[in-house]
């Protein structure tokens, strides 16, 4: 029995059951009612081969401009992916026997082959989760692996994926362009100096590696190392930041050095999407406040809410996209954040607010077509009820794609089940990836375009929508709403070009 099997960035790979390759079906997360079905496959065949738009995400630029042979499998795929690290974490299994490097110093397992047989013996926990699915057609698709992956197979696998990362065709920019991606961006701090991103540009890697601008360690004035993070800014920019007037005008100078690399975007990750004005006598006590270790939470929350505000206006001015990812409660678990840091697994969801909390920066700047506000969410529960009437109306605001726990099939449904009747599609986003696995990212991807052709495939079925109407809406889905959203297509803010 043969099997066409979906190739990273669209090719097709043939694979026969006999040899295992029945592990990827190739109608898998398609409707089993054979007229969804067909019309999935159909939607699904013509998106596939589309270039990958990768807008968000935190591959670390260094990999791309070094372009040196990944190490090993375990160094590549499970110590850097917090979605195998957290769940095995949760079974009992000790960080520190997963490699996971410890702040003070602590002894860890030091023997990739150890960890990736711990992690074999434990692979049967992510049975039916997003994290299973993306593995797999890693393992299937990236590297050609035809078994399971098990406590008997561990090793076996280990050795065939060592040898295949040795050799050219899987350095990271032959994987990059063997992925077919056309654009992928990074996530930095505003501090950073972007040697890496430079180095990329220097190499003719510019337009297709790009960073994004993000100043949440900056505008967090009552955390114990804001103190670090302004002194990194000021490094960075080269003056002092003696007062509130300075810290703005590094943060317009730095958004300008992000975005003569590349940059077309800013991300701010917040607890509550909290905005509101201050006058700026007002948020100059507060930056002096928090110069003086003095700043306490709720100076903090008007801080950060007020410099949302700013940022809003900084996008009109420079023509970044403003991306806002809230509801987060950063590392949870107070004890692993202390031993391992930040990203570790321990950000958990919290019910997050809209309507109120944005209204400020709405009635400020939503109406302004010169901006373009992401919006993400970790609430499904506002879906329906606030993010979809609010993308609805406000020209400015675009929805960003299921976050973190809700890009899976299920999620990524129950998205387009909530938002489209009053947002429609294309007050969305498309898709992203939002890792730092980057070996992932045609998995992640390919799950989002059969899934969203089989949401439009139930929409025909039922006479919704024609066919023709399902096919432009499948490839603005997968490719160009995200292009036109991140403002790829070389195209100037939407004032700009309808002449206002």
């Amino acid at each position: 029995m043969e099997h066409t099997a979906t190739f990273g960035g669209g090719k097709t790979a043939r694979t026969d059951a006999a040899d295992g390759g029945d592990l990827l079906h190739p109608d898998r997360f398609f409707d089993p009612d054979p007229t969804v079905r067909r019309v999935a496959r159909t939607l699904y065949e013509e998106t596939c081969g589309l270039p990958l738009i990768c807008p968000h995400g935190h591959v670390d630029a260094r990999i791309l401009a070094e372009d040196a042979p990944f190490p090993e499998p375990t160094a590549l795929i499970v110590i850097p992916d917090h979605y195998i690290v957290r769940m095995l974490y949760s079974r009992g299994v000790p960080m520190e026997a997963l490699g996971i490097p410890t702040r003070d110093g602590t002894p860890v397992e030091r023997d990739p082959r150890v960890i990736w047989q711990r992690f074999a013996e434990h692979f049967y926990l992510f049975r039916g989760t997003p994290t299973g699915v993306w593995l797999a057609h890693e393992l299937h698709e990236v590297f050609g692996v035809r078994v399971k992956l098990g406590p008997a197979t561990a090793s076996r696998i280990y050795d065939e994926i060592a040898e295949k990362l040795a050799s050219p065709e899987f350095r990271p920019r032959a994987l990059f362009q063997r992925f077919n991606i056309e654009v992928l961006s990074t996530t930095d701090a505003a501090s950073d100096p972007l040697v890496h991103h430079r180095a990329l540009r220097e190499a003719g890697w510019g337009e297709k590696v790009r960073p994004t601008f993000r100043p949440d360690a900056v505008m967090r004035i009552a955390h114990p190392e804001w103190g670090a993070s302004l002194a990194a800014l000021e490094r960075a920019h080269g003056r002092p930041i003696a007062d509130y007037a300075s810290f703005i005008a590094a943060l317009e100078e730095r958004r300008a050095y992000f975005a003569s690399l590349g940059a077309v975007a800013t991300d701010h990750a917040v607890l509550e999407p909290y905005t509101a004005r201050l006058d700026a006598e007002a948020a100059d006590r507060l930056f002096h406040r928090a110069r003086r270790g003095e700043a306490t939470a709720e100076d903090q929350r008007r801080f950060e809410a007020h410099m949302l505000m700013e940022m809003a206006r900084l996008s009109i001015a420079d023509g970044l996209v403003m991306q806002l990812h809230p509801g987060a409660f950063r590392d949870h678990n107070q004890m692993v954040a202390a031993r391992f840091g930040p990203d570790t697994g321990g950000d958990i969801p919290i019910a997050t607010e809209y309507t109120r909390n944005l209204h400020a920066l709405l009635n400020a700047y939503g109406n302004d077509p010169r901006l373009t506000l992401i919006v993400f969410t970790l609430d499904e529960s506002t879906y329906a009820r606030e993010l979809a009437p609010l993308a609805g109306h406000y020209p400015a605001l675009r929805l960003g794609p299921p976050w973190w726990f809700h890009d899976s099939i299920e999620g990524m449904i129950r998205f387009r089940e909530q938002t489209t009747e009053t947002a429609g599609i294309y007050n969305t986003a498309g898709f992203n990836d939002d890792t730092r696995a980057f070996c992932s990212i045609p998995a992640r991807h390919d799950l989002a375009r059969r899934v969203d052709a089989n949401v439009l495939a139930r929409l025909v079925a039922r006479h919704v929508i024609d066919l023709d109407d399902a096919r432009a809406m499948a490839r603005a889905m997968a490719y160009d709403l995200a292009r036109e959203t991140y403002r790829l297509n070389g195209a100037a803010p939407r004032a700009a070009a309808a002449g206002a």
